[in-house]
């Protein structure tokens, strides 16, 4: 699609700005996962819309510097009030400079072709996360469940559920990001930058939690919570393979969930294996 088709009256003056300074054909590691976007919607030329193009432009930028950032921009006392944005991106550790600055460029041009116009948004890519909002989230430990995907081939091996278990046991005692494997099974597991040691392990406790209780004899899954997530797969199951997974009621492509950003109803969409 062509960037002046991009630009048309259909689509907000903020993704046209984007697009010209970060194409999305740029990125790598962009695998979409989730996306959560505020029914409220700000007005065009708006105090707000202007602070989150600044707030959007300086987590573009910063990613090619840093893998964890957050920003806030504006004043709640501002003409009008309610000006204030407030955001965040991180990106998998394992990245280099160069893809996550290419992933983090790509979820801010999705950002607002999926929820344009909103206060609040996020955007899950397979490498790298934004966030957004209107409400002061950063810093405040958050551990509502998000997203969860669970594989449809399972196991009865148990060799698989004591390889499965050593993997989850290692990824919930580690803190920020955290590689594991054992025989066949593999993981990774990670925190937002900001939160303490203490809430990181508290949040991959939680998140580990789902991975067992709901996922069961799942071959590979995937749970992301407000501040942390958890995934496990084994060989030949990783999650962007041809496997098929079954989505439960977290996970549809369109769902409604509740206090993920301070309280307000989002509207989540999902990746469809």
């Amino acid at each position: 699609m062509s960037l002046k088709k991009l630009c048309s009256p259909f689509n907000s003056f903020l993704f046209c700005f984007l697009a010209f300074l970060y194409p999305i054909h740029q990125a790598k590691a962009a695998s979409f996962i989730y996306a959560g976007c505020s029914p409220s919607k700000f007005q065009p030329s708006s105090p707000y819309q202007n602070n989150l193009i600044s707030l959007l432009t300086s987590i573009a930028a910063g990613a090619s510097e840093a893998t964890y950032n957050s920003f806030a921009v504006g004043n709640d006392s501002a003409s009008g009030g309610g000006a204030a944005v407030y955001g965040l991106y991180q990106c998998r550790n394992d990245l280099s400079a160069g893809d996550c600055s290419a992933c983090v460029q790509s979820a801010v041009g999705q950002l607002n072709v999926v929820c344009p116009d909103s206060y609040a948004a996020s955007l899950q890519l397979d490498g790298c996360f934004v966030r957004y909002s209107n409400e002061n989230f950063l810093g405040r430990p958050d551990t509502s469940l998000v997203y969860r995907k669970c594989s449809a081939s399972a196991s009865k091996d148990a060799e698989f559920f004591r390889r499965r278990d050593d993997v989850l046991a290692d990824l919930q005692n580690g803190v920020g990001f955290r590689v594991s494997s054992s025989g066949t099974v593999q993981g990774y597991a990670q925190c937002i930058g900001d939160l303490s040691s203490a809430d990181c392990t508290a949040c991959l406790a939680q998140a580990v939690g789902q991975l067992k209780n709901s996922c069961g004899s799942a071959m590979a899954a995937d749970v992301y919570l407000g501040q942390c997530y958890a995934k496990y797969w084994a060989s030949g199951y990783y999650f962007r393979s041809a496997t098929g997974y079954s989505e439960d009621d977290i996970g549809r492509t369109i769902a409604i969930i509740v206090g993920i950003f301070a309280g307000v109803v989002l509207f989540v969409a999902s990746h469809r294996s």
